[in-house]
């Protein structure tokens, strides 16, 4: 069972799909990965946050248990688009996000760029190049943003327009996390 972290909503569960087609962030490379934003944020409070392929939303409720305030949930996968809209409301966070029932490739022009952008698509398709081509091109990534993308762990980024600051192995996931270039 998958559960928030930290924040104000710690320790609460999150629903999941059944079967295999969404593959959600298992707690301790959630948790790593917040640990690794932390470290460079300081802290979520204000921050308009960005959950690409977001699945069962946990990274971007995980954000707005950590003070962000306003998460974007993109996610075009209707049973993970169902499973999405339930934790949103069991978490009565309507409020402080949006959901855009859209796939990332296809995603039309921001209302707000985002602070923090959480890119967790499908690992070993070659997503993540186009994917942030389409959320730069479209405003949805802010100049000084803080970009997190997770891959299967044998899998390099290197992506035109960006600079990996890190990037670690964790299990079968890794975890890079990027800055625009200007």
């Amino acid at each position: 069972m998958m559960r928030i972290i930290a924040g104000k909503w710690r320790g609460r569960a999150l629903a999941s799909p059944p079967g295999e087609t969404t593959r959600p962030t298992a707690d301790r490379v959630r948790e790593a990965l917040f640990s690794m934003l932390t470290s460079r944020l300081g802290s979520f409070e204000g921050l308009h946050v960005g959950d690409f392929y977001a699945g069962t939303g946990a990274l971007g409720l995980e954000a707005l248990s950590r003070g962000a305030r306003h998460a974007s949930f993109v996610e075009n996968e209707r049973v993970a688009l169902a499973v999405l809209k339930a934790n949103v409301a069991t978490f009565e966070a309507e409020y402080d996000s949006s959901i855009v029932p859209q796939s990332v490739e296809n995603i039309g022009v921001a209302r707000e760029a985002c602070d923090v952008v959480l890119l967790d698509p499908p690992y070993g398709a070659g997503l993540v190049p186009p994917a942030l081509a389409r959320l730069q091109a479209q405003g949805w990534i802010a100049p000084h943003a803080l970009i997190s993308v997770e891959t299967g762990f044998r899998e390099e980024l290197d992506v035109p327009g960006f600079s990996v600051e890190v990037s670690r192995k964790h299990g079968k996931a890794r975890l890079h996390l990027l800055r625009p270039l200007p």
